[in-house]
């Protein structure tokens, strides 16, 4: 690991092979002074990270390639979108995505080891790919980055390069209310979760308020894609295990979160292989997923990925958990979502989807309205329980009739 300055770090940029491949750290992870460098010393490349935040470059001879599409990336000129699930993109780097540069964004080093902090994901498999073709790992030594561990620590050899540039990191708003019908959901979800369950929660308010309604459980555990501050209020109630780690592969919260997270050896920051692998998820005790989408059809096939044909976001780490958890031992994967969308004024369950599949097969389907539970029973059953239980009452008739055509009444 060699320190440098700008100026020597734009030069060996300038030095790369012509439209190089670089893998960078996403997410709420961003080096943006990196990324910065990389943009102004190269004309020509593919810039591949995952839900990439809004900032990324977006002039001509810039790919934004990604397998999970971010703000950032949605209205992106030269969008590259590669449909994979989450556990399998490091296999993308070995074979059909060759990676030419990493760039990392890093806590300073200890005892020879550099920390990931709050991005692991896909980084450890991009960096042996690279490492393995003679490419360039560089690394943003950040002194805010809190130090984890797990597949987090890379040793401080395996970085080519390093340039010290200290920012706050970012963390989600304050002060915004989940909502009525989120609270509602929530509380739902809560009363289907035992004690003594293994969680992972999917990103947004719903399963956000699904941990709040938590707190009154006992010995939770987690393996998980991600955790944020709520995770913290569990803990602060006693109501996780404490003598088990918190097993993740990604972070996004406030500043006290990322004191917490400082040389917290509780959590262990796991790369996508292992906390997305269906086999180690279906050997976590009653594995619940908590997962959320944008539609779900009378079949139970959910839409989470794509909005008119558009894509949104990416089948991500959904279909990997709610595989995993059906395979567990009174594991349970559920949908969880509102059964009207307020800005588009339309049901969220619908006769029957018109985008791409994104995951099916879930336990039940959970809105404000009730649960609907689907795994065991029929295709009649779960299409009745799905518009009785699950969907707004504003559209229910209009669902049996929709139901009739399908031969599913």
């Amino acid at each position: 690991m060699i320190s440098v300055d700008t100026a020597t770090l734009a030069a060996r940029l300038r030095a790369l092979p012509d439209h190089p491949r670089v893998v960078v750290s996403g997410n709420h992870c961003v080096p943006w002074e990196l990324v910065r460098l990389l943009d102004e010393q190269v004309e020509s490349y593919t810039l591949h990270l995952l839900n990439a935040p809004p900032g990324i470059p977006e002039r001509d001879g810039v790919v934004a390639e990604t397998c999970f599409v971010g703000a950032g990336q949605r209205r992106h000129p030269d969008l590259r979108y590669i449909p994979s699930r989450l556990s399998l993109v490091p296999v993308l780097f070995r074979e059909a995505l060759p990676v030419d540069v990493v760039l990392l964004h890093c806590a300073p080093p200890r005892d020879g080891m550099v920390s990931l902090g709050i991005e692991v994901n896909v980084l450890p498999a991009a960096i042996e790919a690279c490492r393995a073709r003679g490419g360039l790992v560089i690394g943003q030594v950040n002194d805010q980055m809190p130090f984890t561990y797990g597949d987090a620590l890379v040793p401080v050899d395996h970085l080519d390069l390093v340039l010290e540039a200290g920012s706050r990191l970012p963390s989600p708003p304050d002060g915004i209310p989940l909502g009525e019908d989120a609270l509602a959901i929530g509380e739902q979800v809560a009363a289907m979760v035992p004690d003594g369950a293994t969680l992972q929660m999917g990103i947004g308010a719903v399963p956000d308020a699904a941990l709040a309604a938590l707190t009154g459980h006992r010995g939770l555990r987690l393996w998980t894609e991600m955790f944020s501050d709520g995770v913290l209020d569990l803990d602060a109630a006693g109501a996780l295990d404490a003598e088990h780690p918190l097993t993740t592969s990604f972070l996004f919260g406030s500043p006290e979160l990322y004191a917490w997270l400082d040389g917290n050896r509780r959590v262990h920051l796991q790369r996508t292989e292992r906390t997305n692998d269906p086999g180690l998820i279906a050997q976590q005790r009653l594995m619940t997923s908590i997962n959320t989408a944008l539609e779900v059809d009378l079949f139970g096939q959910a839409n989470a990925s794509r909005i008119n044909a558009r894509i949104h976001s990416g089948i991500g780490g959904q279909t990997d958990f709610i595989v995993g958890a059906l395979h567990s031992p009174g594991g349970q994967a559920i949908m969880a979502l509102r059964s009207w969308h307020p800005k588009a004024d339309v049901s969220t369950i619908v006769p029957l989807l018109d985008e791409p599949v994104t995951s099916f097969q879930a336990s039940a389907i959970v809105t404000e309205q009730g649960v609907a539970p689907l795994f065991g029973r029929s295709e009649r059953e779960q299409a009745a329980n799905l518009i009785e239980a699950a969907a707004h009452p504003r559209v229910r008739d209009e669902l049996w009739e929709e139901a009739h055509h399908l031969g599913l009444a």
